[in-house]
């Protein structure tokens, strides 16, 4: 096989792969956690073992979803740091860029930190028990450790600045995922409100610290 064979069919392959993602999209939105590979396979006009093929399982096709997800929302929040604002306006924006995403499909939300513990008609027995922990928490770190990244580039901490940039990523991703899940399903207050008091929460420190010199700016 030739090298233009070769990568039509990797092309295909990858045009082919985002259809089947856009499929369980759809079904994400309309059942949520609740979401079966029985009912994604319907959704995309083919039978399961080939939507098994494409993604090995459940957990497979979670971790595609997930990697789609956070790779828009990373680039949203990377877009509220970078617009041109005060410190204390961006750090609102950040914070609010998060919140209505989660809000504005709460669906995918639940589906990616909440999927449903015992499996859904039509999975395969290895599907059942679906491990929460064991799919979220990448997810949370990942985004953790692009903050910290974040942090260290823009912020002048001293001389233990990688460590602590990554413990003030990591510790702001925890609060905005806690703060967010619990928000998203009690509603006690308006989405401003809560943007508001964790951003005053996280001010003092990050009032107080310098630009790195060189570097774009927090």
């Amino acid at each position: 096989m030739d090298t233009t064979q070769r990568t039509d069919q990797e092309r295909s392959a990858d045009r082919r792969r985002r259809e089947l993602l856009e499929a369980a999209d759809r079904v994400v939105l309309r059942d949520g956690p609740g979401a079966s590979m029985n009912a994604i396979a319907a959704e995309a006009g083919i039978t399961k073992p080939i939507l098994y093929r494409h993604f090995g399982d459940k957990g497979g096709l979670y971790a595609a979803l997930a990697q789609r997800h956070t790779d828009a929302l990373l680039d949203s929040l990377r877009a509220a740091l970078d617009a041109p604002a005060e410190r204390r306006e961006r750090v609102e924006a950040t914070l609010d860029t998060y919140l209505t995403a989660i809000e504005a499909r709460p669906q995918v939300y639940r589906f990616l930190m909440h999927p449903a513990e015992a499996g859904q008609p039509g999975d395969q027995p290895g599907d059942q028990g679906f491990d929460v922990g064991k799919h979220s928490a990448p997810l949370l770190r990942r985004m953790g450790e692009e903050l910290g990244k974040v942090i260290e580039d823009r912020l002048d901490l001293g001389p233990d600045s990688h460590r602590l940039a990554r413990v003030w990523g990591h510790g702001i991703v925890g609060m905005m995922h806690a703060a967010g899940d619990w928000w998203l399903g009690e509603r006690p207050c308006t989405r401003a409100e809560l943007v508001r008091s964790l951003a005053d929460l996280l001010w003092g420190r990050l009032a107080a610290a310098g630009d790195k010199v060189g570097g774009p700016g927090f």
